[in-house]
């Protein structure tokens, strides 16, 4: 018997949500949201510079409304891989697929068979955007640099956090508007039972929304300093940094010490600095040149200039000799203190 459900948490919920593999009715229905989500996957509303809201996620939402999350994870990595095939936007990388499937299981979660209201819609939009855009998003982002692109990717993208961030409230709003559109003819056609009561926006939910855009922000804001204060700005060196970098500190460490120049090599351990500061703090490492039979030529320079600490002590033709601590100024390179360890 159909039913509505308060919550996903029970049995019954699930083997609902898995009957819909048998129906005809609901998998022509699920057909069709595919075909539709691979075609509008690059259509979106501009509504500012760089800002624009894609239209998308209301398809994503109707469908999981109606087929419920057993149907939607299975449309959502078959929509991943349609739109790879027919729509392209760069070297295709498997692990994206999580990030569609986590946003279609979530509507699903909050959508289907159940009485559908502005809170579940606000807090449907704010774990998609905040867990799956934001926090799933990175490492895959991260991944996905490294691997295909053999670059680097800050764990604090700035940009796109801020844009899901001021997306949030007006991608809400326009779900909201969505569905009391969509569900009265969708009721008609008998596969939902939620009526449209719920959808209007009160001073309560005008007030989640500013508490959850505030937990966000604040969440954020509070992990951009930590990861900010607690990793090596070094880590995000381009191989271009990391070699002036790098010479930078050989000319401090052969300044302020009796070091030989012709053998003497110096690399940046780490490089520190904190909310706040207007200084670096850079831990280094000082190589001494002990191939006798080879020279250190500007053409090898060149490369070992450029090394990163686990490159120069993987180089056998380099000793580790000494270490010291440089602190410059983040906008120059004047040195404000520096101590040599030997």
């Amino acid at each position: 018997m159909t039913r509505i459900f308060t919550h996903p948490f029970s049995k019954a919920y699930w083997r609902s949500a898995a009957s819909e593999l048998r129906s005809t009715k609901t998998l022509v229905f699920a057909a069709l949201m595919i075909a539709l989500r691979v075609v509008l996957k690059s259509v979106s509303i501009p509504i500012a510079a760089d800002l624009r809201i894609g239209v998308g996620f209301l398809v994503n939402a109707y469908g999981a409304m109606v087929f419920g999350p057993v149907v939607a994870v299975i449309a959502a990595a078959i929509t991943d891989t349609l739109g790879a095939i027919f729509f392209p936007t760069g070297v295709y990388f498997f692990p994206f697929i999580f990030t569609e499937i986590a946003g279609s299981l979530i509507f699903a979660l909050f959508f289907y068979k159940t009485r559908i209201t502005v809170k579940r819609v606000i807090l449907s939009r704010f774990c998609i955007d905040f867990f799956v855009n934001i926090l799933l998003q990175t490492p895959i982002m991260m991944l996905y640099y490294s691997m295909i692109l053999g670059k680097y990717y800050a764990p604090v993208d700035l940009m796109r956090i801020v844009k899901n961030l001021a997306m949030f409230p007006l991608e809400s709003l326009v779900l909201a508007l969505f569905l009391r559109l969509v569900i009265p003819p969708t009721k008609n056609m008998g596969f939902i039972l939620s009526p449209t009561d719920g959808l209007s926006f009160t001073k309560k939910h005008i007030i989640l929304l500013c508490v959850l855009f505030a937990v966000s922000v604040s969440s954020v804001a509070g992990y951009y300093v930590y990861h900010y204060n607690h990793t090596s700005l070094s880590a995000s060196y381009t191989a271009s940094e990391r070699l002036d970098k790098n010479r930078q500190m050989q000319a401090v460490v052969l300044k302020n010490t009796d070091f030989d120049p012709e053998t003497t090599v110096t690399i940046i351990q780490s490089a520190s600095s904190r909310i706040g500061q207007n200084e670096i703090t850079y831990q280094l490492a000082i190589f001494t040149w002990v191939d006798s039979d080879t020279a250190l030529t500007s053409e090898i320079r060149d490369t070992v200039d450029g090394y990163s600490i686990s490159k120069a002590r993987g180089d056998k033709r380099l000793e580790e000799t000494a270490h010291a601590t440089a602190i410059t100024f983040k906008d120059s390179p004047d040195l404000i203190s520096f101590e040599n360890k030997p």
